[in-house]
């Protein structure tokens, strides 16, 4: 992966002919505790969801159902990570901006958060996001 501070975080698996389980657990397979936990459905085709960078959350990404594509961004480089597996994670780290997109038919987006809401903590146009990566340098 080019763009820094982010990486896909393998989840354990336990296979079983009745059906698969994987398990995630803060401070083990997570990097920071867990405050906040939201999903993104029922996602139109063509439609993008982000576009926005946090100031201090760190979040992962799980594609639990379906696929889509998590642009990323940390003001120097830009790549595209597919997710289409439910025991992957794509750990973002803030000050990167994300776009999601492509979703496939019935693909859900979990999102696991290092800290709860906070509309202050979004850089929401790319133009400040890229000031504040450069000032951070």
């Amino acid at each position: 992966m080019t763009v820094s501070r982010c990486r896909v975080i393998e989840f354990p698996v336990i296979r079983d002919p009745r059906g698969n389980l994987t398990f995630v657990e803060g401070g083990r397979h997570i990097p920071f505790a867990i405050e906040r936990v939201f999903y993104l459905y029922d996602v139109p085709g063509g439609e993008h969801r982000a576009g926005h960078a946090l100031k201090d959350t760190v979040q992962i990404l799980v594609a639990m159902s379906g696929s889509f594509d998590v642009v990323l961004d940390d003001g120097e480089r830009r790549e595209t990570v597919t997710l289409n597996r439910s025991y992957f994670g794509l750990l973002v780290d803030s000050l990167v901006w994300r776009e999601i997109e492509n979703f496939s038919s019935g693909a859900v987006c979990l999102v696991l958060a290092s800290r709860v809401y906070d509309e202050n903590g979004y850089y929401r146009t790319y133009e400040d996001f890229r000031a504040a990566a450069s000032s951070s340098r």
